[in-house]
């Protein structure tokens, strides 16, 4: 396609040839323009057409020598680096100049005394520097410029995030009692943008009120509040609330700071006995254990029916040391802390073991609002000083036969087997020595005999009087 110019010269030279119109009879009729009008508007339009060309040139010229930049972003503290370009630079040198117009590089050569800014690439067609250790004040428009006829400047913007400081909690006060209102204020300064907050009790996300935003005393950055309010509860007890800040310039970290709750609730107990089927004749151990915060430290024992009490100090454990048939009845524990008291039962029955044919163990059925299942008879009750008493029964029975019992029986056995081996010991002794002795008169004369011959013919003698031999059985 032809410029504007050359097509308006073509046409007007066109018509400076002539032009052509038909005849009566139809052949065409040249019309003649004088030579001297066509010459001159050839010249005017060469004259035109050279404008315009040097006009195209010149807007050429003009975009190739024009520097560029980009805005840039930095986290204050961090290094930021400038850029500048030009196509053609025209035989001219390329500056950087800050927002208050102090030139910082003159092509490589410094002009700024700051040792936080540094050359870091110095071309005909490039200018690069580095400014480190970024503050909020060096934020602003950086020129960049390039000596031609015009002089030809661009624009960078840089803009510097202030970092948040950590967050910090206020409003806390300990202890907090249950069922009260806990409010609990967040804030955070120094950030620029503003920040974000949010809250966290425990693994959970509470939602905050709307943040306050307001300026801090330099102008640059800003200061963000939020608060929260929530009831607090026993659950809550040792609990930690999270507040965190966020922004862009934390670069995927962030800064957080925690408050643990203390909360006072009211003490709940439980009887714990030693054994836990105690038997006639035991010793047997009650312990109170109770929880709380405070945790209780004053126990009341009472038996029910009974106005004296059994003790009443700092010891949670009654001791019954030898267990029998009077001592079966409803115990009761008290624990108190400041936040109230709580009572807590145990039923103990203690049975005649010989009349009953077998152990057994007496079971009550479960409380309708569940399955129905069989729980043994140990019953326990707790109840507030200050609130409706809740009680639950439970008493463990002795079913199983008495030890003391089984340790006669096996004494009297043991005592019975002594006696009769005792007895068959002395008997055998007595037949052993007393097998038996005889008395006869067959060698009657023999014991005066002065020797054997004579002895012999007494004894011989006394055969005689066989008739007159006796014998003796003891």
């Amino acid at each position: 396609m032809l410029p504007p110019a050359l097509t308006l010269l073509l046409l007007l030279g066109c018509l400076a040839a002539g032009s052509g119109t038909l005849s009566q009879d139809g052949t065409p009729a040249v019309k003649t323009i004088p030579a001297g009008l066509a010459s001159k508007a050839t010249e005017e339009l060469a004259e035109i057409y050279q404008g315009a060309s040097t006009s195209a040139a010149a807007v050429a010229s003009d975009t190739e020598s024009q520097p560029t930049t980009s805005d840039e972003t930095v986290v204050a503290g961090g290094t930021v680096v400038l850029k500048c370009k030009v196509e053609d630079p025209d035989d001219s040198s390329l500056q950087w100049s800050n927002p208050a117009q102090q030139t910082l590089y003159f092509g490589e050569k410094r002009a700024l005394r700051d040792n936080r800014i540094q050359l870091v690439k110095s071309t005909p067609k490039e200018l690069a520097i580095s400014i480190s250790n970024v503050v909020l004040a060096d934020e602003g428009e950086y020129t960049c410029s390039i000596f031609t006829m015009p002089v030809r400047t661009a624009k960078a913007l840089v803009t510097v995030l202030g970092i948040p400081q950590n967050p910090q909690i206020f409003g806390y006060e300990l202890p907090i009692r249950e069922t009260e209102m806990a409010q609990l204020t967040c804030r955070s300064s120094g950030s620029k943008p503003a920040a974000q907050l949010r809250w966290k009790k425990g693994n959970k996300e509470l939602q905050g009120g709307a943040p306050e935003v307001t300026e801090d005393s330099n102008g640059k950055t800003f200061t963000v509040t939020s608060r929260i309010e929530f009831t607090v509860t026993k659950e809550d007890n040792d609990v930690e609330v999270t507040c965190t800040v966020d922004h862009e310039s934390l670069q995927n970290s962030e800064r957080s700071t925690s408050q643990k709750l203390q909360v006072y609730f009211k003490p709940t107990a439980t009887i714990e006995p030693d054994p836990p089927y105690p038997r006639e004749g035991d010793e047997l151990r009650l312990q109170c254990e109770a929880q709380g915060n405070p945790i209780p430290q004053e126990f009341l024992w009472t038996k029910e029916g009974s106005d004296v009490p059994l003790h009443l100090n700092t010891n949670r454990v009654l001791t019954l040391p030898f267990l029998n048939k009077s001592d079966s009845g409803t115990y009761i524990c008290m624990a108190t802390s400041t936040m109230g008291s709580v009572e807590v039962r145990y039923n103990l029955d203690i049975n005649d073991f010989s009349q009953l044919p077998t152990p057994h163990v007496h079971s009550t059925p479960a409380p309708s609002s569940g399955p129905s299942q069989p729980t043994t008879h140990v019953t326990m009750a707790t109840a507030s000083s200050f609130t409706p008493v809740t009680v639950q029964d439970a008493s463990p029975i002795s079913s199983f036969p008495s030890g003391t019992y089984h340790a006669m029986i096996g004494g009297v056995v043991a005592i019975i087997v002594f006696l009769l081996l005792s007895l068959l010991i002395v008997l055998a002794h007595y037949l052993i020595r007393h097998k038996g002795t005889y008395l006869t008169h067959e060698a009657k004369g023999s014991d005066d005999a002065p020797d054997a011959d004579t002895a012999i013919i007494n004894a011989e003698g006394g055969q005689a009087s066989g008739d007159d031999k006796k014998e003796y059985f003891i």
